[in-house]
């Protein structure tokens, strides 16, 4: 019985033994829940006051910490930003331990084996791997690649493949982490990619590249004016105003470093961060040349460390590079940060070989026939494998605007591969500006351009030619009774639902004058029906000659069944009594297609008729100097500047450029004040010229760059006049600061133009009109309404009268009803039954009895009677309530004649708003400002584009009335945008001022190098980045002039 019992709790003994076991390796292997893995080796903040050059943590240190064996004097550091839990409660981590000290300290109950992690490779991921080729680094230099063209110099255009911009910009896989403290959750991978260096598909030979230009630079006008020493009472107030802004940038740098270190951005709000740019530390490198430039040394030397951690051939978070963003921010930051650190005098050598290293990686955007470069691009091998286009349809900035860094860089490393790259660029945009109406508006370019170097339409055009002419071949041969279309097969949907070996092998079973016929079915979902028929009724049938079933060849026997059975013909022959010529397309046709195959498996379309650069996307095209269009002309003088004057193209572009500005989209816009200020419309052409054009008078953030490139221009260029308009465009960005209620200036807006340039008053109902153009419609429903007001008035009396009658009438009915029914009712029982009045009464007084004087000696109601009484009420109420529902009166009560019509009154007509009760219900709603239309993004996202233009009217005109508006832009600023841990963009800039700012948690790394650049610039003294030593790209970079 023991034994048995056993047997039977056997399973359940097994079950806990287990359970205990694994609860004891468990409690064995507890300090496992403590090991974690980062993405990044540089995610950790280095420790104050120490270098960052051994600041990545390892496995074994993270292990220790969350063991609490940290040992005897180890300082502590900055928590890692990481993905993990919410735990706030440390926010120091231990500084990283040596490998003997850790094995030490760990549990001996268990050993764990040390794997490598991503904390070795910035990029990689925790899980061990198998072996791999060596991490890839700084690309060889070359000015030429290895490949060549064909031998008669085309190229194979079947392998090329167009690459377009995403639809939607591609955020960054990771999260916003909300606790820099937080644990970091395993990234589980067990590989990384990364780019390699590959052959060109398209290369241009060495002897073919466009040099650098070289020799003495030509004398260019001095840009900065000639400032005299100050007072003192004005510097104390100066310097005082430079400590301020130093102390914000301080701020926020210190919230970067502590919280999104090596990360692109920093969540100001959350404590979190982002990667955007593909996780190389967009925020850090964008701040170098800053920090050099504020006196933060200490900061620079720990970044540059970082910097050298950063792994441009690899990112988890991107597929594309975006190619503009990557240039203006990673390689002119870099480039900037060495050329103000002392170049190759300096003691920052890395900054220049990263550089290079992101440059190489980028030069293969370039690689495609037109050397029009890809601008989203994709740069894992498999994809950079194949052969590319440009796309069809880029924006005018992210084209243009990588002359500056790519000329820099190719002259501080001599090579002119990378000139090369970005010259071939400019001379397309020339050759563009030049053409013969090129564009609707003489010297500037489309919102969007065309970059593939294809001429789709014309490809398309010639397409259908050469199908024509197929298909007329097709046709005459399908009217030659004696030919069958080569090739022919039933389509689908009007097919013979039997299969041509079904309709052979009935025929062999049949008479030789019968044949089998399959009707398809006349309705959905309803089965075939079939019939023997004889053959002349099959032949004399009005059935058409492609019929499945009765395509009969001349030649073919009239009884042979199975000949009358179309069945495909074998692939490369042709059918019996075809007559086709030798050579002829349809004899080609039926051949077996051999096009080239692209990477997808699918047949490769890319005939290509090239063309030059042109207008690209569909419908109107758009001009204007703000967003996807600004920086490609801010180049242009500048490049002119960085070149030494030596290639004048450059002066004549930007020339053609603002005399188009001038004469096409400057405006002025209606204000209360007389202030004599300019702002940039956008205009659109409906038919590709400057005859039918639409304006919209937008202020744009972004266009603020304006001012201070006229005002430049007209500098280097002598044009005075440009110097002026500089200034009156850069103060329009200053009044859009004052006008707002706190003091900031929206991303966009649209306001009420002048009409005179020279002449513009306030005009309210001006204002008005533009706040409601459709005044007469207006006018004209307050017309109709008070016409609907008279009408409702007269039929509401009518009705009124009409329902008063209608109840008079009522009344009566009803009081004549209640009178016949009691009249008729009997006064007593003998009255009920016909009994005449006893000899006790008097005659004529039977009746009466219920009436006496006084109510006395009432003779109470019969049952009967109470019950007729009350059916006799339900009626009348039935008949006087006019509202009620008929379904609700019930069926004994309802009347015996057809109810009357309600009479009811229709319902007033709602009063229209007036113009002017219109507009300042739409001021009121919209909070609009005086002059403003609309405000369309709300938004300030930290943008430098104002500030930049003020501080260039002050470098160039020496007046200091601009460092006064730059200082009230600043306060409005840092007051909207401050957080605990940095500064953050806001989404609304027409709140109150005393209410609190909606801050969106988002600080984009042109904080760091350009926002508060400009304002220090502004305060500092003017040798800092002189304009006449430095040229400044569009991301607020400074690069060394030639001298």
């Amino acid at each position: 019985m023991a034994f048995l019992r056993f047997r039977r709790y056997r399973v359940y003994i097994f079950a806990a033994v287990f359970f205990l076991f694994l609860v004891f390796r468990l409690s064995s292997n507890s300090q496992l829940n403590a090991h974690h893995t980062t993405i990044y080796k540089g995610y950790s903040a280095p420790p104050d006051g120490e270098s960052s050059a051994g600041r990545g943590s390892s496995s074994s240190s993270s292990h220790d910490s969350a063991s609490g064996n940290f040992g005897a004097g180890t300082p502590a550091q900055d928590a890692p930003p990481s993905l993990g839990s919410p735990d706030v409660s440390a926010p120091k981590v231990p500084a990283e331990k040596e490998p003997e000290k850790v094995a030490a300290s760990a549990p001996q109950s268990m050993h764990i084996p040390q794997l490598h992690t991503s904390l070795e490779i910035k990029g990689s991921y925790g899980l061990p791997t198998g072996p791999r080729s060596q991490k890839p680094t700084a690309p060889q230099q070359t000015d030429a690649a290895a490949s060549a063209p064909k031998e008669d110099g085309a190229f194979d255009s079947n392998r090329v493949h167009q690459v377009d911009p995403p639809a939607t910009h591609q955020e960054t896989a990771v999260p916003v982490v909300a606790d820099a403290t937080a644990k970091a959750r395993p990234i589980l991978s067990t590989s990384v990619i990364h780019w390699m260096k590959m052959a060109e598909h398209f290369p241009i030979p060495e002897e073919s590249l466009i040099l650098l230009p070289t020799g003495s630079p030509m004398p260019i006008p001095k840009i900065q004016h000639k400032f005299a020493a100050e007072p003192d009472a004005t510097r104390e107030i100066r310097e005082s105003r430079l400590a301020s802004v130093r102390g914000e940038m301080q701020h926020a740098w210190s919230g970067y470093r502590t919280y999104a270190w090596t990360h692109d951005e920093l969540a100001p709000v959350s404590k979190g961060f982002r990667d955007p740019f593909c996780g190389w530390a967009a925020s850090l490198v964008d701040a170098l040349d800053t920090l050099w430039i504020m006196g933060m040394h200490d900061e620079f030397d720990e970044a540059y460390e970082a910097v050298k951690d950063i792994d441009f051939t690899t990112t988890p978070f991107r597929s594309e590079i975006p190619v503009f963003e990557t240039i203006i921010r990673y390689l002119g930051g870099l480039i900037a940060a060495y050329d103000v650190s002392g170049g190759e005098k300096g003691k920052y050598p890395a900054l220049l070989s990263k550089a290079v290293e992101l440059a190489e990686i980028l030069m293969g955007v370039f690689d495609t026939p037109n050397r029009m470069p890809i601008l989203y691009y994709h740069w894992k091998p498999a994809f950079y494998s194949q052969p590319k286009t440009a796309s069809s349809s880029v924006s005018v900035a992210e084209l243009g605007s990588m002359s500056m860094e790519f000329t820099r860089l190719a002259q501080l490393t001599g090579h002119s591969k990378y000139y090369d790259a970005i010259a071939r660029i400019t001379d397309a945009f020339e050759d563009w500006q030049n053409r013969v109406n090129g564009t609707a508006i003489a010297g500037i370019f489309p919102e969007h351009v065309d970059a593939s170097g294809c001429n789709r339409t014309a490809a398309a055009i010639q397409e259908a030619e050469n199908a024509s002419k197929l298909a007329k071949a097709q046709v005459a041969a399908a009217n030659d009774i004696e030919t069958e279309p080569v090739g022919y097969k039933p389509s689908q949907p009007n097919s013979d639902p039997m299969v041509a070996q079904d309709k052979v092998a009935i025929a062999k079973t049949m008479p030789p004058d019968l044949e089998f016929r399959v009707n398809s079915a006349t309705k959905p979902g309803e089965p075939a029906t079939g019939e023997f028929r004889k053959v002349d009724d099959v032949a004399s049938a009005s059935v058409g000659k492609r019929d499945v079933g009765d395509a009969v060849s001349k030649g073919a026997a009239p009884n042979d069944a199975t000949a009358r059975v179309a069945v495909a013909p074998d692939e490369g022959k042709t059918p019996p009594g075809s007559k086709i010529m030798a050579g002829s397309d349809v004899q080609h046709a039926n051949k077996p297609v051999s096009a080239p195959i692209a990477a997808n498996g699918k047949v490769a379309k890319f005939d290509c008729i090239p063309q030059n650069l042109t207008a690209g996307g569909y419908g109107m095209q758009t001009y204007s100097m703000g967003g996807s269009q600004d920086s490609t002309y801010e180049y242009f003088p500048k490049q002119y500047i960085l070149l030494g004057g030596l290639v004048p193209k450059y002066q004549a572009m930007h020339e053609k450029v603002v005399d188009a500005v001038k004469k096409y989209l400057l405006y002025r816009p209606l204000i209360k004040d007389d202030r004599d200020i300019l702002f940039s419309a956008k205009v659109s052409s409906r038919d590709g010229t400057d005859k039918d054009m639409t304006y919209n008078y937008e202020i744009t953030h972004l266009t603020c760059f304006l001012g201070g490139m006229f005002a430049m221009g007209g500098r280097i260029f002598n044009r005075p006049e440009d110097v002026k308009i500089g200034g009156k465009l850069a103060d329009g960005c200053a009044w859009a600061y004052e006008a707002m209620p706190m003091g900031i200036m929206p991303e966009g807006s649209i306001i009420t133009p002048c009409a005179n340039m020279t002449n513009c008053s306030w005009n309210q109902s001006t204002w008005y009109e533009k706040l409601d153009p459709n005044i007469a419609w207006r006018t004209k429903q307050m017309l109709d309404y008070e016409e609907r007001m008279k009408t409702w008035a007269k039929e509401s009396d009518e009705i009124k009268e009409l329902q008063r009658a209608r109840a008079e009438e009522l009344e009566r009915e009803r009081q004549a009803t209640l009178e016949e029914a009691l009249a008729n009712e009997p006064s007593s029982p003998a009255d009920a039954v016909g009994l005449a009045p006893g000899p006790e009464t008097p005659v004529g007084t039977a009746n009466i009895g219920k009436r006496a004087v006084g109510g006395a000696d009432k003779t109470p109601v019969t049952a009967a009677d109470a019950v007729a009484i009350n059916e006799k009420e339900k009626v009348l109420q039935g008949d006087l309530d006019l509202n009620a529902d008929a379904a609700a009166v019930p069926k004994a009560a309802a009347p015996a004649k057809k109810p009357l019509p309600e009479l009811v009154i229709p319902p007033m007509p709602v009063r229209p708003e007036t113009h002017e009760e219109f507009v300042q219900n739409r001021i009121e709603r919209d909070n609009l400002v005086p002059g403003f239309i609309s405000m369309n993004d709300r938004r300030y996202i930290l943008r430098p584009e104002a500030i930049e233009s003020v501080w260039y009217m002050y470098r160039i005109t020496g007046d200091s009335s601009w460092q006064e508006k730059g200082w009230r832009m600043f306060q409005a600023v840092i007051h909207a945008t401050r957080t605990e841990y940095g500064h953050s963009a806001i989404a609304d800039v027409l709140r109150d001022p005393k209410d609190e700012p909606v801050q969106v948690d988002n600080m984009e790394s042109f904080w760091f190098a350009e926002t508060l650049k400009y304002f220090y610039l502004l305060f500092t003294t003017p040798d800092v980045i002189s304009l006449d030593d430095y040229v400044l790209n569009t991301e607020a970079h400074p690069f060394k002039r030639p001298t």
